[in-house]
């Protein structure tokens, strides 16, 4: 509780408790006790402000998605899908995998994927399938009542690659692999020609760190399916070195420990050492799609750690750190591009319906790589 005058509690919400008096007993009160009232009253309202918001991810979902991916025996991860995931796709070209942030509203970032769609595709539109899978934690499942085959990580584990809690300890890059594995089998989907893997904030997380280390695109790339993935926004990323572009104060033994490096706690799905992984990152099709104004330091959802200190003081200025970091190391043989979305902060919509992020998603011209 917050302390008032000489340490005695107030109640910031006690009514006339507003850290300002009337003349007369304003003549009576000290002057360090006025100061001391003030700075109550001002702390009040900032712990206020604070109380109100409540933490990234902590709600509960509002919806789940109503088609499922089989994971693995028994464990079922909900999916959005603009048609039916299960039955085959003869006519599908393209598929748009999007996964959403730390708030998993999948279906809000559905209906972003669907309209972003109807306004770059065109003629295309009906050839392309729309997927967002869904990870949901543990307090969705309790809220939502959901079934005991239903995947479900403790907090934003699944943006690391970390096992899920129930109903299998299987990780979520798996879940990906599952996916990916469904659109490589040529009875279910002969047409396909190009998978693109997006995701923005919490989902650009995973979608970052799965593109190093994520082994689902092999089946694909063995039937000349050419495989994207679309890294927007995410508060860090994966490092194949400690050195950081920032010193912070302190030890910081987290800064290259997964998911922030590959020191020490990497996930059981991750086999390879960082070395090989670096080689086959950097010759994968990766675009960093950055907002240009995505650069508030106090952002709710910002990774504030000493370990996402350490990569910049913003989710614009980390983007480009990490890419100066793999050019310096990787020159020519890097294959990625920069997409910037300038005036854009930290928007899902507006990120992926923009000239460039169309450009990312959907081949569409009119957004030049920095």
């Amino acid at each position: 509780m917050a302390q008032g005058d000489f340490g005695r509690p107030f109640s910031c919400c006690r009514r006339g408790n507003t850290g300002f008096t009337s003349p007369a007993s304003d003549r009576s009160m000290t002057t360090g006790r006025r100061i001391i009232r003030t700075i109550g009253a001002a702390l009040c309202l900032l712990a206020g402000a604070a109380w109100s918001r409540p933490v990234p991810g902590s709600r509960p979902v509002d919806e789940v998605g109503p088609q499922r991916v089989a994971v693995a025996s028994g464990a079922l991860l909900p999916l959005y899908a603009s048609d039916d995931w299960n039955a085959p796709q003869p006519d599908a070209a393209r598929v748009v995998l999007v996964i959403h942030g730390v708030d998993r509203n999948a279906a809000t970032y559905f209906a972003t994927a669907r309209a972003a769609l109807a306004l770059a595709a065109g003629d295309d539109a009906p050839r392309t399938l729309v997927l967002v899978p869904q990870f949901l934690t543990e307090v969705d499942a309790r809220a939502r009542g959901l079934g005991d085959d239903v995947l479900r990580w403790h907090g934003a584990a699944w943006e690391g690659g970390l096992p899920a809690t129930a109903p299998v300890a299987v990780s979520s890059f798996s879940a990906i692999d599952a996916i990916l594995a469904r659109l490589a089998d040529a009875s279910a989907f002969p047409g396909l020609r190009q998978v693109v893997i997006a995701g923005h904030s919490g989902g650009g997380q995973i979608v970052q760190r799965y593109a190093v280390v994520g082994n689902g695109a092999a089946a694909l790339e063995a039937r000349g399916i050419g495989v994207r993935y679309v890294v927007a926004n995410p508060s860090s990323y994966l490092w194949f070195s400690p050195q950081r572009p920032v010193a912070v104060a302190g030890a910081c033994p987290r800064a290259d420990r997964w998911k922030y490096g590959f020191e020490r706690d990497v996930p059981p799905y991750v086999t390879q050492d960082a070395a090989a992984l670096e080689r086959r990152y950097v010759q994968r099709d990766v675009t960093y799609l950055l907002g240009g104004a995505d650069t508030d330091p106090h952002h709710p959802a910002l990774d504030v750690s000493c370990a996402g200190e350490a990569q910049g003081p913003d989710r614009h200025a980390r983007g480009l750190n990490y890419v100066a970091m793999l050019r310096s190391r990787d020159g020519d043989r890097l294959r990625h591009r920069v997409l910037t979305v300038d005036g854009v902060g930290h928007d899902e919509r507006r990120m992926f319906m923009s000239a460039c992020g169309l450009a990312a998603l959907f081949d569409r011209p009119g957004c030049a790589a920095r």
